[in-house]
């Protein structure tokens, strides 16, 4: 009886790792899919990926830093015409 019963759990705890094995096989799959769904739904939105967004926010920094620069040095033209004409 007790090799009847232990065998019988050997095959229970079998089939259950089986089990667990295929579900955690089915649960990537879904992620799969829905991770696929998800990316063309945002693609047809025309949404931008982090990487193109922070580049483009990078260069808006360096360009509003230059045109920072630019109206002072153009502020400086300015008064030394100014000072010139006087």
């Amino acid at each position: 009886m007790t090799t009847t019963s232990s065998r019988f759990f050997d095959e229970l705890a079998k089939l259950m790792t089986n089990a667990a094995g295929a579900a955690q096989g089915v649960r990537n799959e879904i992620d799969q899919l829905v991770k696929t769904q998800v990316e063309r739904v945002l693609n047809d939105l025309d949404v931008v990926q982090r990487e193109e967004f922070e580049a483009v926010r990078d260069m808006a920094a360096k360009a509003r830093e230059e045109n920072e620069r630019l109206q002072a040095r153009i502020g400086e033209l300015e008064t030394k015409l100014k000072d010139g004409k006087s």
